[in-house]
């Protein structure tokens, strides 16, 4: 291979550099030994400042006020995480008129969503609180410099106090003896500490449930203590309601019989009841109506009723008089052979031999107007309001009209004559 005069080839250009820099750097090794340890310090520094310390000129920290009903132990100087890892720090707890108000510096280039829940977290029993961001998303809107977090979406642990409090007075609920004696039958056999083991299993599972629906468990708490508080203020209630419920069912009980006979027959009860309202529906309105008219006619009369079984104007009654009449088994009455005033109602008479059957009369009155007769009778009866003294005849009334006649059916019997025959009487 030949090369042209006066070319130096790269190869010998790069070397030649490298064995000048190196006499250069053996010549002032002193010089660059002091720069390397100059430039190691600048490093380390850094190192610490940057990356220890978290002291980096970044875009600097945001201020969160967080709002708590109880401080949870927590204080000043406590770390902020978020999900457990360290972003900031707290830098005061302030007292306010409901709670307790903690601001946190957190790192400006930590995004923490809004929502979820913060609450005063501890690594140990013994303490060691810090706050602690559990948002429910990774998605934005973020929280910014100036923002508050209402206590509602706060929590803090349970103090340890409360705790000890807590149990030693489940501890005194607990028999000894009782506890002994589960000791003692969980010890009888080789099954005793695998069955130890799934009630401390079982335990724990229950727990872990009710931790998850930790409000409402809350809440049943509360709500149940009212309820058990009351049915105990009811227990006396309860029991005499008991008592009489034990009477009440005997006695149901003992009409067994009966009621099965009842619902047996009822069937058949009401289906001949059905079947006679269809055969008589031809003449079931008038019935109707006649049993309208007697219903209106007893309603408006029920204050004379009342006075006739119950009087408030006088001592003593109807049903009382009969109790008094039927009694040493007998019937006792006062018999007066004094004449009493009568009246003849002035209405034409049937012949007793005819068996005509006519409908009665409407109006029976006595014709007699002197008030002191029939003192006792229908003309001094008490009368509905606005009837008051119209014992008579109503104007333009007919004296002579009768009832309306009786409704005949398919299943109406008729009546024919049976009484005696007079000689001159001829029957067909």
């Amino acid at each position: 291979m030949t090369h042209r005069p006066g070319v130096r080839r790269v190869p010998d250009v790069v070397a030649g550099g490298v064995v000048s820099g190196v006499r250069i750097g053996n010549a002032h090794r002193l010089g660059l030994s002091l720069a390397a340890l100059v430039m190691t310090g600048i490093l380390g520094v850094g190192y610490l400042v940057f990356g220890v310390f978290d002291l980096g000129l970044s875009g600097g920290t945001i201020r969160v006020r967080v709002h708590f009903d109880d401080s949870g132990g927590i204080l000043p100087g406590r770390d902020v995480a978020l999900r457990g890892v360290p972003v900031g720090s707290v830098t005061s707890v302030d007292l306010t008129g409901d709670g307790v108000v903690v601001l946190a510096e957190i790192d400006s280039r930590t995004r923490i969503p809004i929502g979820g829940e913060v609450r005063v977290a501890g690594l140990s029993l013994a303490g060691e609180q810090y706050l602690d961001f559990r948002p429910a998303t990774d998605d934005g809107p973020y929280l910014e410099d100036g923002a508050e977090i209402s206590s509602d979406d706060t929590t803090t642990p349970v103090p340890l106090s409360a705790l000890m409090h807590d149990m030693d007075g489940m501890l005194a609920q607990i028999d000894p003896a009782s506890l002994q004696t589960i000791v003692d039958e969980l010890g009888v056999g080789p099954e005793g500490p695998r069955k130890l083991s799934d009630i401390v299993d079982g335990g724990t599972f229950l727990i872990s449930a009710l931790d998850g629906v930790l409000p409402q468990t809350g809440t049943l708490l509360r709500t149940g203590k009212v309820v058990l508080g009351t049915l105990a203020d009811a227990a006396p209630g309860l029991q005499a309601v008991s008592a009489e419920m034990e009477h009440t069912l005997g006695g149901i009980e003992s009409m067994d019989e009966g009621f099965r006979s009842f619902v047996q027959t009822a069937p058949d009860t009401m289906a001949a009841a059905d079947a006679i309202i269809a055969e008589n529906s031809p003449t079931m309105v008038q019935l109707l109506g006649n049993l309208t008219t007697v219903a209106q006619m007893a309603y408006v009369r029920v204050p004379a009723l009342e006075e006739f079984f119950f009087p408030s104007e006088r001592d003593g009654s109807t049903l009382e008089a009969l109790m008094t009449a039927f009694r040493d088994d007998g019937v006792w009455a006062l018999v007066n052979i004094y004449p009493r005033y009568s009246c003849d109602y002035d209405l034409p008479r049937e012949s007793p031999t005819i068996p005509s059957f006519p409908e009665p009369f409407l109006y029976t009155y006595c014709n007699n107007p002197d008030p002191s007769t029939l003192v006792r009778g229908a003309r001094n009866a008490p009368r509905p309001v606005g009837e008051e003294g119209a014992a008579g005849l109503p104007p333009g009334a007919d004296p002579l009209r009768r009832a309306d006649p009786t409704p005949i059916g398919p299943r109406t019997v008729p009546l024919e004559y049976g009484g005696p025959t007079m000689p001159w009487e001829s029957v067909n």
